[in-house]
Formats: structure tokens, C-alpha cells, sequence
């Protein structure tokens, strides 16, 4: 029976794709960007604190500049004057880059249905990880983290062809239907 290219090799060798390896890399070193909109963020802070211990994974840098984070994690809800300016921070973030939304009004605007409140983030941004729960646990975030890790080895690329694929997932994420619509005074 031929051997295939794993029997030739000798013990210690390990065969992957350069995509497999940026994937790992990525998922290695996340830093998010510090976007606490309400009573989440207090969760999202605690998370970084002794007890959740968010640095045994490589995430304990929250940043303030956008331009130094490749994750943003979207804590709260989101009103239409906050937006704009959440889509300008997402924008000046450098590519690769990720967005969690954290709890119920930053996932479908929660039990806030008027026409202060958008729907969900995914309205102004493309969301990679929904966390559900009003307001989730630290303990929720971390697995929604390890989530998220596991998509950023699977189904990111690299390369080339990575800003072009980029742009278009953006853009079928930002042109989806709407899972829910808004329902308010002004209908």
C-alpha cells in the first residue's frame, strides 16, 4: 500500500495551509475595542478583571484607539444618534477585523422597539457572534470569544484574494434582510 506524504515525513513535521496558520495566529491575539453603549459594558468590563481573567487567552488589551483593535465587541444598545459614529469606529479599525454583539438590545434592540433604538448592530455593521441575555455574564462573553476564535481558523482567508473577499462578505452582510422589523409609533 503507497504511502502517502505523512509517511515520508519524519515524527515532528505538521502539514497546514498558510491560511491555517494566520488563522491560528489571529485567533491567538484579539484585541477588542473598548464600545460600552450600557449596562453591558459593565459585564464587558468585569471580563477583563481578575475573577474572568480575559488575558489567559491574549484579549486583555482593550483599546481605545480603533485604529490598534481588530475586534469590536458592541455592548448595549444602539440609539441613531450612536450609529454613525459606531460605523466611523468599525471603519478605522484595520482589516482583519471581527464584531460580537453583547446581549439582547445590540443583537435585536431589545425590549427598546421605538424609533430611538435600531434593531440590532447588524443594521450598521456586519456581526460575526450574537450573545444573547439582558445583561449576558463575563462567563457568556468568553464562550462567545472561543466561538468566534474557531470561525477565525475556519473561514477567514488570507493571501490575495483577502481584502476582495473581505469587502464582500461585508457588503451580503450589510444588504441581508432585516430578521426582525421595527414596529414602532411612527408606522
Amino acid at each position: 500500500m503507497a504511502g502517502g506524504l505523512e509517511d515520508k515525513l519524519h515524527e515532528g513535521f505538521i502539514l497546514t495551509t498558510v491560511e491555517g496558520i494566520f488563522g491560528w495566529m489571529r485567533q491567538a491575539s484579539l484585541w477588542p475595542a473598548t464600545f460600552g453603549l450600557a449596562c453591558c459594558a459593565i459585564e464587558m468590563m468585569a471580563f477583563g478583571s481578575a475573577r474572568f481573567d480575559s488575558a489567559r487567552w491574549g484579549q486583555e488589551v482593550f483599546r481605545a484607539s480603533p485604529r490598534q483593535a481588530d475586534l469590536m465587541i458592541i455592548s448595549g444598545r444602539v440609539s441613531q444618534k450612536m450609529a454613525p459614529v459606531m460605523r466611523r469606529v468599525y471603519d478605522q479599525m484595520p482589516n482583519p477585523k471581527w464584531v460580537i454583539a453583547m446581549g439582547a438590545c445590540a443583537s435585536s434592540g431589545g425590549m427598546f422597539n421605538n424609533y430611538a433604538i435600531i434593531q440590532g448592530g447588524d443594521h450598521v455593521v456586519p456581526v460575526d457572534v450574537y450573545l444573547p441575555g439582558c445583561p449576558p455574564r463575563p462567563d457568556m462573553l468568553i464562550d462567545a470569544m472561543f466561538k468566534l476564535k474557531k470561525q477565525i481558523i475556519a473561514h477567514r482567508p488570507a493571501g490575495g484574494h483577502e481584502l476582495r473577499v473581505w469587502d464582500e462578505l461585508e457588503a451580503a452582510a450589510l444588504t441581508a434582510p432585516a430578521t426582525q422589523e421595527q414596529k414602532g409609533l411612527m408606522r
